[in-house]
């Protein structure tokens, strides 16, 4: 959905992808020298949505008041000068420092944006919403910034961003559940794999990050990797590895953990490394993984293992002899993402998206948000 997305890659070197395509590889300042040229498709994005819909959320990412990148920064500065946008400003309390965040960040903001300012929310507050009056009165009269809102802290088990995000998980579950080990690789992605897992009562779900002892698991999935060669490195060193290898637990690879799982993974074309390289897998599936140089990326329906599966690809590995998944005795593996989900979970997705949103707008001014931007 990013107009623009960069994929992290080897040392300081990421994927640039533009409208889902990969077009280069750059490192940090080849991205930053060209930035200019990026502009164009962050404003058909954004043009695109503003003739099809009344309201446009362009929702940044980080700090906007960055000093020595603020000519760089796409989706903050740049959209809201180049569309002259209204701009709310949402201070996580959880962090600390709330009033010097909203204070330091509206007084470095260039003076037309400041005026663009419309309020602040306060976002991820714990405990007695009344204890912070006194706050709301200090950014309001001292500040002369409008509050816009104080929202409660409330555990949110879908959309995951990233690896912080989705470590802060909470989960309900039954005294029986089912264990199940996700191995959290230092580039793990699709995060989203695993909502329906967290939302089922009858599953315990835990990300391992170290090499503890894995026996006391019913199941062991290895997800879906950003650098997949890079992932498999830290199995071997981590210790994991070897213990997967011995494990007669049910182990299940995603996309990534299921490349993983072949006897070896060959990139010929430097996709992952430096250059051509071929490393070693877990020796589960006999066949090789070849990195392709153009990316499979699709949706489609699947029959897997039982199940009709509503679910996509993305992926550079490709296996000639199991082009989409592998099952015998306690191994399992697919490339397709959307494994879990099934109208069950869509759902309790339903529910949990109207009870959240009906929380935050009952401590959002929403009228006055709406008469300022639209």
């Amino acid at each position: 959905m990013n107009p623009i997305l960069l994929k992290s890659g080897q040392k300081s070197s990421a994927s640039l992808i533009v409208n889902g395509k990969t077009v280069a590889t750059k490192d940090v300042r080849e991205y930053y020298r060209d930035i200019d040229t990026l502009q164009p498709a962050v404003k058909e994005a954004f043009e695109y949505l503003n003739k099809r819909y009344d309201c446009v959320v362009a929702e940044g990412a980080g700090s906007p008041v960055e000093l020595n990148l603020m000519d760089k920064d796409l989706s903050n500065i740049y959209i809201a000068t180049e569309f002259n946008t209204k701009i709310i400003l949402v201070a996580d309390i959880e962090k600390g420092g709330v009033f010097a965040s909203i204070w330091g960040v509206y007084n470095l903001l260039p003076k037309q944006l400041r005026e663009n300012v419309i309020g602040v929310i306060v976002n991820k507050f714990r405990g007695d919403l009344t204890l912070f009056d006194e706050g709301i009165r200090i950014i309001e009269e001292e500040f002369n910034i409008p509050v816009l809102g104080v929202l409660p802290y409330l555990a949110f088990n879908l959309g995951f961003e990233d690896s912080q995000s989705l470590m802060n998980y909470k989960q309900i579950s039954n005294p029986d559940a089912k264990r199940i080990a996700v191995i959290a690789y230092p580039t793990m992605s699709n995060y989203n794999d695993f909502e329906a897992l967290i939302a089922n009562p009858d599953i315990s779900l835990e990300f391992i990050q170290h090499n503890i002892n894995l026996e006391g698991f019913d199941q062991i999935i290895l997800p879906g990797s950003k650098l997949v060669m890079k992932d498999l490195t830290w199995l071997k060193e981590s210790g994991l590895f070897r213990q997967l290898q011995t494990l007669k637990t049910d182990i299940l690879g995603i996309c990534g953990g299921y490349q993983m799982m072949f006897n070896n993974i060959i990139d010929n074309h430097a996709i992952e490394a430096e250059k051509p390289t071929t490393m070693q897998g877990l020796g589960f599936i006999d066949d090789d993984i070849l990195f392709q140089k153009e990316k499979i990326v699709k949706t489609d329906n699947y029959k897997l293992f039982g199940k009709e599966i509503k679910g996509f690809e993305i992926h550079h590995g490709i296996s000639k002899k199991y082009p989409l998944s592998y099952e015998q005795a306690n191994i399992k593996g697919t490339f397709v993402h959307g494994l879990f989900d099934d109208e069950e979970f869509e759902e309790y997705k339903r529910e949990t998206i109207n009870h959240f949103v009906k929380e935050m707008k009952s401590r959002l001014d929403v009228e006055k948000i709406l008469n300022s931007v639209c």
